[in-house]
């Protein structure tokens, strides 16, 4: 009897593992001190100081001119309507895809699953760009097709872009959150003669709620930090992202800047908060995007059918539809950087290609950021995920804390922060500065993906590790973090893919001598260049999909590996 408990206990992970003592956190740990130190400083250096330098360089007279201004109240009214509407659209398009691969009686079920999570992965700008080519005056279905000549700029099109672009991330959270429902809870009911529809508002709806609440939370802080989408579709309908770049570049207003980066930091702080709350207490980690099942997707559906005929023909149009939405997302790219001039000449050329290797210096410094940047968030993540989950410090809450924080930091006030500090630190070395905002913009995704995985470690292992005389970098170096190798790598595949295409937090760093890809892109599309910018943004897409790919595979060899 006590041997099987012993069993049960050493199964049941860390957060069961009550007797394991986590490793001390004490001068004998010299190495993980050093970690903890660099850790602590990088964190202090790059978030606390640059946000610190954007207080500092606002006067009272910046609050007044600002919060005077008609501008100013229609950005702001603009933004909180424009972020209610995108997050309900984008949450309402996710679970609605969720229900319909998880509990739905479609075909193509594992497919369409896959359709999401490959849109997660494409460089942000990517649905900007093609909704002007698809949906712009010109455009291939208002022009061409419907025959319209309408305008879809503003809040009609800025909706449309950030739905589409969002509902990814809502569609990730929801799904967790239907899996996680007891089937037999549904089958009772079912037993009991209750129909579809009143297991769905009666069962299924209310078990879901908190992923749903939480899944708009999450979407609705992305939303407002959104900076690509509106600079390209919203024209006149101002937002306060994009007013933060305006009077920084248009009228160098440093202060008026800075102001509106505060004020479109503290809604962000507080959904971030409750968000945080909702997945600790309500919803597990996202585990298809980290840990075990990270890249492999290898997502387990319930063999029973929960939904009739009529209502799988209509989930299946309907996932059908937003997989098309996606899908012509790229066809425009793809399309687009081959036509001589998109909805005038749509003769077949090459031209734009050739063009385009003038900016491949952009192209390379992209990569070459990115890479550096996804090295150094993911090692970031890893050590200060092992400290907080699996070590005694004191400070674990405050690198908890602020390892997350910059998830609610909106990336044009992080891009402003660290340019007003490096003003301050006279220090202009523009690729430091890069990597450094790329580093902090996407630290926090894999310190999420990365404690999610270290939570699955049984504190056991550790326990072992420290009985045969190893320290705690050793311990995490050559046990924790290769049994956590899938998660780790998921999190340094995410974070080059989107620090390669990533805009709001670069844009007010780069400089001429050092360009970007996704600066070039944007620049060429406002330009109305739309052949150049769907070249670059074609062969940006093509190499990070590329990547995506290779880690796929290198993820689906180690299984193999494992499991033989």
């Amino acid at each position: 009897m006590q041997l099987r408990k012993k069993n049960r206990f050493l199964k049941n992970g860390a957060k069961k593992s009550g007797n394991l003592k986590k490793f001390d956190f004490n001068k004998n740990s010299r190495s993980l001190f050093a970690a903890w130190f660099v850790v602590f400083i990088f964190l202090a250096v790059c978030i606390i100081f640059p946000l610190f330098c954007v207080l500092i360089s606002v006067r009272v007279s910046d609050f007044a001119k600002v919060f005077s201004s008609v501008n100013f109240h229609q950005a702001l009214k603009n933004t909180f309507f424009e972020c209610l509407a995108s997050s309900s659209v984008s949450v309402l398009i996710g679970y609605v895809f969720a229900y319909a691969v998880v509990k739905g009686n479609i075909p193509l079920k594992k497919f369409f699953s896959f359709v999401p999570l490959i849109h997660l992965m494409t460089p942000p700008f990517v649905g900007g760009l093609s909704f002007i080519l698809l949906l712009g005056r010109q455009g291939f279905v208002t022009h061409h097709l419907l025959g319209l000549n309408v305008s879809l700029y503003g809040f009609w099109g800025l909706l449309i872009a950030q739905s589409l672009c969002f509902f990814p991330m809502a569609y990730l959270i929801c799904m967790q959150s239907l899996l996680a429902i007891n089937p037999n809870l549904e089958q009772a009911a079912r037993s009991m003669g209750a129909g579809n529809l009143k297991i769905f508002f009666t069962i299924t709806l209310p078990l879901s709620a908190p992923g749903i609440l939480s899944s708009f939370l999450f979407v609705a802080v992305n939303v407002l930090s959104d900076f690509g989408n509106p600079l390209i579709v919203a024209g006149r309908f101002r937002v306060l992202a994009v007013e933060i770049y305006t009077q920084l570049t248009g009228w160098l207003n440093v202060g008026t800047s800075a102001v509106l980066g505060i004020v479109l930091i503290i809604p962000s702080v507080i959904l971030f908060v409750i968000q945080n709350k909702m997945l600790k207490n309500f919803m597990p980690k996202i585990s298809s995007i980290g840990g075990k099942n990270s890249f492999s997707l290898g997502i387990d559906f319930d063999s029973k059918k929960y939904s009739g005929r009529f209502s799988s023909i209509i989930m299946t149009l309907f996932v059908a539809f937003i997989s098309l939405c996606v899908a012509a997302q790229f066809i425009a790219i793809i399309v687009g950087s081959f036509q001589k001039l998109w909805g005038v000449n749509t003769s077949f050329t090459l031209e734009h290609f050739f063009v385009v290797r003038h900016y491949s210096k952009g192209l390379v410094n992209s990569v070459l950021f990115a890479s550096i940047a996804a090295v150094l968030s993911t090692s970031l993540a890893a050590v200060s995920s092992y400290i907080v989950h699996r070590t005694d410090s004191r400070l674990k809450n405050v690198i908890d804390v602020f390892s997350q924080i910059p998830s609610s930091i909106p990336g044009s006030l992080l891009g402003l922060a660290i340019s007003i500090a490096s003003n301050i630190l006279n220090f202009h070395s523009a690729p430091v500065l890069i990597v450094i905002a790329m580093t902090v913009a996407f630290l926090p995704f894999s310190y999420r993906i990365i404690s999610q995985s270290y939570a699955q470690i049984s504190l056991s292992l550790d326990d072992s590790s420290r009985s045969l005389g190893a320290n705690q970098m050793r311990t995490l170096f050559s046990v924790i973090a290769p049994i956590a190798s899938n998660g780790i790598f998921s999190g340094l595949i995410y974070n080059f893919i989107r620090g390669a295409g990533t805009l709001s937090a670069v844009i007010f760093l780069v400089s001429f001598n050092t360009p970007l890809t996704s600066i070039n892109i944007v620049n060429l599309a406002e330009q109305g260049d739309w052949g150049k910018s769907c070249a670059l943004a074609f062969i940006l897409t093509l190499i990070t999909f590329l990547i995506l790919g290779m880690g796929y595979g290198i993820i689906k060899i180690r299984e193999r590996k494992i499991r033989l």
